[in-house]
């Protein structure tokens, strides 16, 4: 007895097609099985969403799911997933927040990556309390709420300005796991933005009380606070902590740190901080080209300056 092609066998030609980017060929295979009598089942429309999804053809995608809920075939997870991150890539907010409700109201649970997508371009619309609204609302239907998605809002509430609504919604999620040390340091980083260093310093103390390590950003974004309200000396405490945690710091955290000294007219403290570097035995090249740019630049006193630091620090 021969082998008998089936739907299943048609689609797996299809999806052949589809990762060739052959939409022209992957299409003929569609109208054969149409030809034949069968009915295409949700993997087979959703291959051929997804083939058109990936060349940016939107409008063909739409056509699809259109044509595919005309003849009763129910919508799949996966289904809600293409369509949902195709509207996201092209900034329609509207549709992918219709069709992610429609989603949920079928009982489909998005991943996290899913919802951080449309709250993300939600948020780039301007429209960051439309998408704590949707994030509520979909904790009241059981998605599990996650550090990424929380992430995602609290970065786009603290660069609206908006810190202290950020540290209201990160009190008031309760995850399944505590709040990851990227969670902080988003936050962290808008407190310090907005100047709010003493709360910055408590969400630190949070994080370290609840098992968190700080990390080289942690260190960078208390770094930059203390430099922007003009306690570039309290900046320096930071950076010996981070020796002392062998957290290494580079170009960046040396750059904010000479600028902040310099800022509030302190220069001369900007020959300790070299020290230090030096002290730690680990310098890279680029820090040592903004040491050298900042101290030997002054050809009047740069030169005797480096002498001493090189004394200071000789075996």
């Amino acid at each position: 007895m021969g082998f008998v092609p089936n739907v299943v066998t048609f689609t797996t030609i299809l999806g052949g097609y589809v990762s060739q980017r052959d939409m022209v060929g992957a299409k003929r295979v569609f109208g054969e099985i149409l030809d034949r009598g069968w009915f295409p089942d949700v993997t087979t429309y959703t291959i051929l969403m997804d083939g058109y999804v990936k060349q940016g053809k939107l409008v063909e995608a739409i056509k699809v799911m259109d044509e595919m809920e005309d003849n009763g075939i129910g919508t799949k997870e996966v289904t809600y997933g293409v369509m949902i991150e195709a509207y996201c890539k092209e900034k329609k907010s509207g549709e992918a927040v219709n069709l992610l409700n429609d989603m949920v109201e079928k009982r489909y649970i998005p991943s996290s990556a899913l919802c951080c997508k449309v709250i993300d371009v939600l948020c780039c619309e301007g429209k960051v309390e439309d998408a704590c609204v949707l994030w509520k609302r979909l904790l009241k239907k059981n998605c599990t709420p996650d550090n990424a998605v929380l992430g995602t809002l609290i970065y786009w509430l603290c660069k609206k300005g908006e810190v202290w609504e950020a540290r209201k919604l990160f009190d008031q999620i309760e995850t399944s796991e505590p709040p990851d040390v990227m969670t902080y340091n988003v936050l962290m980083s808008g407190m310090c933005e907005a100047g709010e260093l003493c709360e910055a310093g408590r969400l630190w103390d949070d994080m370290v009380e609840k098992g968190g390590s700080p990390n080289f950003f942690t260190y960078n974004v208390l770094v930059k606070g203390f430099c922007k309200i003009g306690k570039a000396k309290e900046a320096i405490r930071i950076l010996d902590e981070m020796f002392e945690k062998g957290c290494l710091p580079n170009k960046s955290t040396y750059a904010m740190l000479i600028e902040g000294l310099c800022d509030s007219g302190e220069e001369a403290e900007i020959t300790r901080v070299i020290s230090m570097a030096m002290s730690s035995g680990d310098i890279d090249c680029d820090s040592w080209d903004l040491f050298l740019t900042k101290v030997v630049g002054d050809l009047d006193t740069g030169e005797s300056v480096l002498n001493r630091i090189l004394l200071e620090n000789a075996d």
